[in-house]
């Protein structure tokens, strides 16, 4: 680790892995959050995506590109004067851009307070019934009622550390320890669209019908992945969700006004 607290790692032929720390902190989703804002504001010839993680930033980059845009530059004495020599490499390429770059965050750091973790979404749920049929036993597992359950659930605010496994699904931090519960012995080869599970110590949102293990104590109407919006899931990394449980009537009133809308 260099003394801002990153080190650099190629990924394949076209990634490179910023990573920021070793373990799961609300403080380190700040800094990544941060710093993901500001790479994707200084892009640079050949940027693709960048994709955040628990404790890594990985930037994707077109290898061509990278290479014959450093090559016109050089053939211009614009990359030198820049710092970027004529390698034969993309990755050291990208790897000397990213470097000045993190000197210039780090000095903006200096200057300035990291920001806040991003807005707060509600999320209403229904609980229980056909919409989370295991909650009975998640609470016979804690030995508590299932409205102690929903209860629990309802009253933190999780931080969305990350996207992945499925086009929009949050991995959520925060948990209650008193809500962990492991994962179910046999997975549902389907499970609906918008149901909130526990598994483990983990809660989240399957925004698609997929398979999946976790143990299913309600489902929300609304959509968390929307490919033609931008962008296309609803929740991003360094959000945070705060459940709220609504009856069946009300969802099934938000989930009509869904479908009228087109949602």
């Amino acid at each position: 680790m260099t003394p801002f607290g990153y080190e650099c790692r190629p990924l394949g032929d076209s990634g490179l892995v910023i990573q920021l720390g070793t373990s799961i902190e609300v403080s380190l989703l700040k800094q990544i959050r941060q710093l993901a804002v500001y790479l994707e504001k200084n892009r640079f010839e050949g940027f693709i995506e960048l994709i955040t993680a628990y404790t890594t930033i990985t930037i994707f980059y077109d290898s061509m590109l990278v290479y014959s845009y450093n090559l016109a530059q050089n053939a211009r004495g614009k990359a030198r004067r820049n710092g970027i020599t004529n390698s034969l490499l993309p990755y050291d390429i990208v790897l000397q851009h990213i470097e000045t770059l993190m000197a210039q965050y780090v000095q903006q750091e200096n200057e300035s307070q990291m920001s806040e973790l991003g807005n707060i979404v509600d999320i209403p749920v229904c609980y229980g019934g056909c919409y989370g049929p295991d909650l009975p036993d998640v609470a016979a597992y804690h030995q508590v009622s299932p409205e102690e359950i929903v209860r629990l659930h309802t009253s933190s605010v999780y931080p969305v550390y990350m996207i992945g496994f499925a086009p929009g699904f949050p991995y959520l931090g925060g948990l209650s320890e008193r809500l962990a519960t492991p994962r179910k012995s046999e997975p549902r080869t389907k499970i609906p669209a918008g149901s909130v599970g526990i598994g483990g110590a983990q809660t989240g949102i399957y925004p698609l019908e997929t398979p999946g293990g976790w143990n299913l104590i309600g489902c929300t109407p609304l959509a968390l992945f929307r490919p033609d919006a931008h962008p296309p899931s609803l929740l991003e990394a360094g959000d945070r969700v705060r459940f709220v449980s609504i009856p069946s009537e009300q969802f099934e009133q938000l989930r009509e006004r869904k479908q009228d809308d087109g949602l």
